[in-house]
């Protein structure tokens, strides 16, 4: 599914900046020398997918503290963080508050201004904007065969049902590969802040 590969792509490019971060293995001895390029700032994007991925598991009370948070945030302090979280908290589905057509909106209008994203932002970006351009060609294929079904486009319709149905599954394993992650993330920055305790402190470090 042209869908699926999109998803599989932006979670290969984002364990890709991620893992960039740190190393969390022994390199090989025969590896070839790699000069390091710049770290990426990494700040605005835990905070991102963590709430994409909290935003589908949640009641429905918590799913709507975590939207109405990032709707005043955007709201009240308009930054592109704040307008690129709102615009995310839209596009995420498995929630009421889900709005695909509003989401399309706000995140093209922050990818028509790329240099106020980070590009770890801009990769969100661009991949959920995808995302939701997928699904909303689905659901409208969806409603016009089940506005206007003949006996003959029964099968077609099935086809339709069995397709959102797959969104559905695709949608569960980007929420995974975001915990998924996260837990690199949060992994990549204790080794970092145990490193520097080591450093401030003076003592030897243990492997």
């Amino acid at each position: 599914m042209l869908l699926s590969g999109k998803r599989i792509a932006a979670c290969a490019a984002a364990s890709f900046l991620f893992s960039g971060c740190g190393v969390l293995g022994t390199p090989k001895a025969a590896a070839p020398p790699v000069q390091e390029g710049p770290r990426p700032d990494l700040g605005p994007v835990a905070p991102l997918l963590d709430m994409m991925s909290n935003l589908p598991q949640g009641d429905p009370a918590r799913q709507a503290e975590i939207f109405q948070q990032a709707k005043d945030a955007a709201e009240l302090q308009p930054t592109t963080s704040n307008k690129l979280r709102y615009a995310l908290a839209l596009a995420t589905p498995g929630y009421s508050g889900a709005d695909p057509v509003a989401a399309q909106r706000q995140l093209a209008e922050l990818l028509a201004r790329p240099e106020t994203l980070l590009p770890v932002e801009r990769l969100l970006a661009s991949v959920q904007l995808k995302e939701v351009e997928q699904r909303l060609i689905l659901q409208a294929e969806n409603a016009r065969m089940r506005d206007a079904v003949p006996n003959d486009s029964h099968d077609k319709l099935q086809a339709a049902n069995r397709r959102l149905a797959a969104e559905s599954d695709e949608n569960a394993k980007l929420r995974k590969a975001l915990d998924e992650a996260r837990a690199k993330l949060e992994a990549v920055t204790h080794i970092e802040q145990r490193s520097v305790t080591d450093r401030g402190s003076g003592a030897p470090h243990t492997p």
